[in-house]
Parts: C-alpha cells; sequence; structure tokens
C-alpha cells in the first residue's frame, strides 16, 4: 500500500470508552510511521464522523457501536482498511466498501468471550430476581428488606437460540435447579435434549417462561420477534433478559409491556441505539436492570479483539489476505 509504505498510514480507533485500547502492547508491532489515534466519544452524527475520519486511511471499528452505511463509506475517499473487532458488524455495509476498494476484516474474541455472555445475561437474571439494585438502593437511604426476592430453582428458564452461548445459559440455569425449554427456528429436539433442555415451539416458549433469555442472531427472521403479540402471551411475573441484539425485540412494544406491568422486568445489555441516551424512558422505569453492553466487554476479549486487528492490519500493509468480516 503506498500509504503505509510510504510511512504515511493514520489508524483511527473508535468508541474507545476506557481510554485503554491505545496503552495495550499489540500495537508495538506496527512499524514505526504508523500513527494510531483513539476516539473515546461517539460521534454525534454522520457528518462529525466523517470530519473525524476524513485523515485516515484506517478505520478500527468496534463491533456494531458505530454504524457505516454506504453514505458514510462514499465519503472517505482515503480509507482503504475498515478493521472491525467480532466477526460479525451488521452496522457495516459490506459491499459499499467493496464497491469502494475499501478491504474489510473481522477480528477473533477470547476463547471465554462467549462465556462472558452467558455470565451476563445470568447476573441480569439474578439482579432481577433478587431485587439487587432496589435493595442495595433502600440501605443506603436507610431502609431495610423493603421487598422479596424471588427463588429461580424449579422455574422456567426459556431459551430464544441454542447457540454457543444460549447453551452456555442452559447450563448455567440447570446449575440453578432451573426447568429449560428452547426454541429457535431450526432448533432440533436432539439438540436441545443434548444441552437439557426441551425443545418447545415458539408459543410454548413465551408462554410457559419464568425468565426468557434472548441469544438469537439479528436476522430478518429473527427481528422483532420479541413483539407486542409475543410479549402479550408471557406470564405476568415473567422476566426478559437480552444481551444478544436489541432488533430482536420491538421496543415500543417492550416500554408499553413494562410500563403495564404485563411482564415483571427486564435486563438488558444491549440497547436499539447506543451508547444508550440519558432521555430513553428505560432509565425511567423501576423495573429493568440496564447495563451498557458489558457481555462482551471483557479485559481478555479486548485483548484478543485488538490482537486480531493489528494481525489484519499488519498483513494488509503486507498485502496478505486478511481475516475476512462475515457478512450479516
Amino acid at each position: 500500500m503506498t500509504d503505509a509504505t510510504a510511512g504515511q498510514l493514520n489508524v483511527a480507533i473508535l468508541d474507545d470508552y476506557q481510554q485503554r485500547v491505545t496503552g495495550l502492547p499489540v500495537w508495538r508491532a506496527l512499524p514505526e510511521g504508523v500513527r494510531v489515534h483513539a476516539f473515546s466519544t461517539p460521534a454525534v452524527d454522520e457528518d462529525e464522523l466523517v470530519r473525524r475520519l476524513e485523515p485516515f486511511q484506517v478505520v478500527v471499528a468496534m463491533r456494531e457501536r458505530t454504524v457505516f452505511p454506504a453514505r458514510v463509506i462514499e465519503r472517505l475517499p482515503k480509507l482503504r482498511l475498515l478493521a472491525s473487532t467480532g466477526l460479525r458488524n451488521a452496522s457495516i455495509d459490506v459491499q459499499a466498501c467493496k464497491r469502494q476498494g475499501v478491504v474489510v476484516s473481522g477480528a477473533r474474541g477470547a476463547r471465554n468471550g462467549r462465556t462472558s455472555t452467558s455470565e451476563m445475561a445470568l447476573a441480569l437474571t439474578l439482579a432481577l430476581a433478587k431485587q439487587v439494585i432496589p435493595s442495595h438502593q433502600a440501605l443506603l437511604e436507610g431502609r431495610f428488606q423493603p421487598l422479596l426476592a424471588t427463588s429461580l430453582a424449579g422455574r422456567v428458564l426459556g431459551l430464544a437460540g441454542l447457540g454457543n452461548i444460549g447453551a452456555q445459559m442452559a447450563q448455567l440455569g440447570r446449575a440453578l435447579g432451573m426447568n429449560v425449554i428452547a426454541w429457535s427456528p431450526n432448533l432440533t429436539a436432539a439438540r436441545a435434549t443434548e444441552h437439557g433442555a426441551t425443545a418447545v415451539s415458539c408459543d410454548e416458549l413465551f408462554q410457559r417462561s419464568d425468565v426468557l433469555s434472548l441469544h438469537l442472531v439479528l436476522s430478518e427472521r429473527t427481528a422483532g420477534l420479541v413483539s407486542k403479540a409475543r410479549l402479550a402471551q408471557m406470564k405476568r411475573e415473567a422476566l426478559l433478559i437480552n444481551t444478544a441484539r436489541a432488533g430482536l425485540i420491538d421496543e415500543v412494544a417492550l416500554l408499553d409491556a413494562l410500563r403495564e406491568g404485563q411482564i415483571a422486568g427486564a435486563g438488558l445489555d444491549v440497547f436499539w441505539q447506543e451508547p444508550l441516551a440519558v432521555s430513553h424512558p428505560l432509565l425511567k422505569m423501576n423495573n429493568v436492570v440496564l447495563t451498557p453492553h458489558l457481555g462482551y466487554a471483557t479485559e481478555e476479549n479486548f485483548a484478543a479483539f485488538y490482537a486480531g486487528v493489528v494481525e489484519n492490519i499488519l498483513a494488509w500493509m503486507q498485502g496478505r489476505p486478511v481475516l475476512a468480516l462475515q457478512e450479516a
């Protein structure tokens, strides 16, 4: 690459919220003359994003935090490599990148990255069932035991999706003594049995679950799965957990269900727009537990992600194949 060999390669790292990415030792593998700059806050709009990224030939994107539609890609004529963490990033228009001659790469996370997501789903479940947040707040205010907790043993854990993360969640649920049921568009009874779950229909999943945890890939078939009609099927004491993708849930329908007490509560690690706006109605509700997309955000995962990113940058500079991003 001409810019790279001339020592004029500029690399932008997006969404370094913790301001720690450039401190990782993996960046030392890049040759001298490569300038790396990290942005710790998201751009307020597409125009600001374009202004920020105009000088850069390489942009490093964190999973699906920043959206790269065709209209943004086309306004970045210097961009030559868009290096994403993760192996999927639905926020990048890969076809637009191809048209503009932009190489797109992905990077694998740590071995325990998926385990971390199932752990987060369990943490949200326990926080809701055990009234952790309001009880903590009550103690700070001098009130003791204002609420009763719920036991999970003997309850029904419903899993929408029984892939790697869903299977790990099934194991955690069984460890708590929960009865595990599962559904997905392609789930077989044999796979469900293999992971200690019972395969059910989609209707049964929503009707029977005391805790419904989502672990599906977002696609045309699964988008908006948790609709107004599906929420109406759920028990009033049921909890909804989402550590997968926000698009699996109809946002307006969920807000209405939470306001009306149609379900008991929701634990959410993913949102329809991230970062979550401070004015979002969820932040005013007392029957939710919210975390800022922490399911995959671990020290080990980030170290692995950026090691893969650096390897892709080096491969691109040297004319070698990069690890291709899987198209959504």
